[in-house]
């Protein structure tokens, strides 16, 4: 068993994990043909094909029902205690079936999407009883993921970090969870750049960020060239006995963290939605606004950290995952992320609608009723709501209270400008 109470790279645990990060440029999304020639002598490529190879077998799991979506998605209806986070011994002997008690208040608010939409299901599928819906995982997935490395935070931001922010938060208290209804959009993003709208619930201890349970809406065209919006999760943990054993699973640069169902953790109960897939309907500049709202929060039953999307529970972190997590939050972040690689001028990439949060409603995109949850379940506005952005000449944020949407922000930009290098 590995215990820490501190976060720690992956790559600092299982050194041989790091010849992913030798073939980037190595890969398709279905034998791994080589996109531009490497240097990577050919032994250590041929084993890291197999490492990736051998990995897939393991995530994705043995299906009773499988639909091609019309954006090339492959969602595979895998029964539900098959689903990765239960190659966890620990989590499957430690299933929850039971509903979750959902925050006081949680109904309270309507937005205009309340029914999350997804294009592999947009005809009425669905997967059978007792099943659940994972879209099959790739190569280029993993390869992908692994470029992006961690994912930052406003308090856990590197010196020359390739990921800028511009976002409402709120870090005096103990939190519970959060809500946000998210404007959906669908920004240009540019070549291995991704795009986000998200909200975050983390654990910054002595001003160390430690665990991490997000939610949101992404473009990411490495993995997918349609450059549709996509629901996403992400969750990072320090080491544990659990995350211990999924570093032992995981042949990847996730560093401390994973998106969706790529490696053991999440356990989803819902049928109709997939982690990954992409979402409908999207909103348009000067045009009709969609949202959907998202919540993360602690069962005060079990413990765990469960996920609502729009109407649809979708499913939960197990307590165990986590060391400062299994007690509370204490920062709760709303907003938009860009994550470039490119080096010399600013990337062009998009972030929400591509517009500055100045231009207002139906040309910026925004989070409003920004909520957090407290210690007895109950939803609460989000107080004392301060702003950040790295570059705001790039990307921008404001805030504004009133009418039915009370505490909100508007947020992004173009990114490159002249004002913005």
């Amino acid at each position: 068993m590995i215990m820490s109470n501190s976060c720690l790279d992956i790559s600092t645990i299982i050194s041989v994990f790091v010849l992913l990060s030798l073939f980037s440029s190595v890969f398709s999304s279905n034998d791994f043909r080589e996109e531009n020639e490497s240097s990577m002598p050919a032994g250590e490529k041929l084993n890291a094909m197999e490492m990736i190879n051998a990995y897939l077998r393991k995530i994705n799991k043995p299906f009773v029902k499988s639909f091609k979506s019309p954006d090339g998605d492959v969602i595979d209806c895998v029964f539900f205690h098959l689903q990765p986070a239960f190659d966890i011994p620990e989590l499957r002997e430690k299933m929850s079936l039971s509903l979750p008690e959902l925050p006081k208040g949680h109904d309270h608010i309507a937005g205009n999407n309340l029914e999350i939409k997804q294009l592999w299901n947009s005809k009425g599928e669905s997967c059978p009883n007792g099943t659940i819906p994972i879209r099959r995982t790739s190569a280029s997935d993993i390869i992908s993921i692994s470029k992006f490395g961690k994912k930052y935070s406003r308090k856990d931001i590197p010196g020359k970090s390739s990921h800028e922010h511009a976002i409402g938060y709120v870090d005096e208290g103990e939190f519970y969870g959060a809500k946000a209804l998210l404007n959906v959009w669908k920004p240009t993003v540019i070549g291995n750049d991704f795009s986000l709208s998200q909200i975050w619930v983390l654990s910054n201890i002595r001003g160390r960020l430690a665990n991490s349970v997000e939610a949101g809406w992404h473009v990411n065209p490495s993995e997918n060239i349609d450059g549709l919006p996509r629901l996403f999760t992400f969750w990072t943990y320090c080491i544990s006995s659990i995350t211990a054993y999924i570093l032992k699973l995981q042949p990847n640069g996730y560093r401390s963290g994973c998106y969706n169902m790529l490696c053991p953790g999440f356990v989803q109960t819902s049928r109709t939605i997939s982690l990954g897939a992409a979402i409908s309907p999207i909103s348009t500049y000067n045009g009709e606004q969609y949202d959907a709202a998202f919540m993360i929060w602690k069962d005060p039953k079990s413990e765990n950290w469960w996920l609502k999307v729009g109407n649809e529970v979708i499913g939960y972190w197990p307590a165990s995952l986590f060391t400062d997590l299994r007690n509370h939050a204490t920062l709760i972040e709303y907003g938009g992320e860009v994550y470039s690689g490119s080096s010399g001028k600013h990337t062009s990439t998009q972030m929400g609608s591509g517009h500055f949060p100045d231009e207002g409603l139906g040309k910026a995109a925004y989070a409003r009723n920004l909520e957090v949850v407290d210690r007895a379940n109950n939803l609460n506005p989000a107080s004392n709501l301060q702003l950040y952005t790295d570059k705001p000449n790039c990307y921008g944020v404001t805030k504004g209270y009133g009418g039915v949407w009370h505490n909100y922000i508007y947020f992004g930009g173009p990114g490159y400008n002249p004002k913005c290098l």
